[in-house]
């Protein structure tokens, strides 16, 4: 499976604390072994899986896509878009999407 990272997304795990960094890594491997494990969303985000997760007592959010239109069996890419706390996620995920 091929996984690639949003320039949004590497910079936020750049500047994070180590501890963090960590944390955010165990997640990217929990989402890859499982990429339906996170939310779908609807809307303007069709296509947008997000993974909550606790960090301390804050929590995170994770946006990603796959390519969950193929078969069952095997994903062949996911892409993480972008990750944050809840406050104007989804705004700054919008747009991010919007201008590929």
């Amino acid at each position: 499976m091929r996984t690639t990272y949003k320039k949004a997304f590497a910079q936020f795990v750049k500047k994070a604390s180590k501890p963090l960094q960590l944390a955010i890594e165990i997640r990217v491997a929990e989402v890859c072994n499982n990429p339906r494990i996170g939310q779908q969303k609807l809307g303007d985000l069709q296509g947008v899986f997000v993974y909550k997760f606790r960090f301390n007592t804050q929590e995170y959010l994770m946006a990603y896509q796959f390519d969950y239109f193929s078969g069952v069996t095997e994903i062949t890419w996911i892409e993480f878009c972008q990750i944050g706390h809840h406050e104007n996620f989804y705004t700054q995920l919008k747009k991010s999407i919007r201008f590929k």
